[in-house]
């Protein structure tokens, strides 16, 4: 599955360790998510089956991601089919995480 931002949910960290029920790498992802992103979450909020999914989402997917709620408000599948690509709030999502502007590169 793609995810709103570009990115294989097969490839994603937190749908991996949800899959795997892993403790281990959901701690490995908190810790990573306060240094490179500044986001403090617990163990508990790993816990994520796609972004697009009926299923539990990460609360960062289902409440703060600014892509998410951008491409659902747009009925778009990710930010490369948009009309409006690369808009200043993805550019600065990229600069944060180069990952989404490369998987986002892949799609166009």
């Amino acid at each position: 599955m793609i995810s709103y931002c570009g990115i294989d949910c097969c490839k994603c960290e937190t749908f991996l360790a949800t899959r795997s029920n892993s403790d281990a790498e959901r701690k490995e992802i908190v810790e990573k998510c306060l240094v490179e992103h500044h986001v403090k979450l617990t163990p508990e909020e790993i816990n994520c089956h796609g972004c697009k999914s009926n299923k539990v989402k990460c609360s960062f997917a289902e409440d703060l991601c600014a892509i998410r709620k951008c491409n659902i408000e747009k009925s778009t599948p990710h930010c490369a089919a948009c009309d409006e690509y690369e808009c200043d709030q993805l550019k600065r999502i990229i600069e944060s995480a180069p990952l989404i502007g490369e998987a986002l590169k892949s799609l166009r």
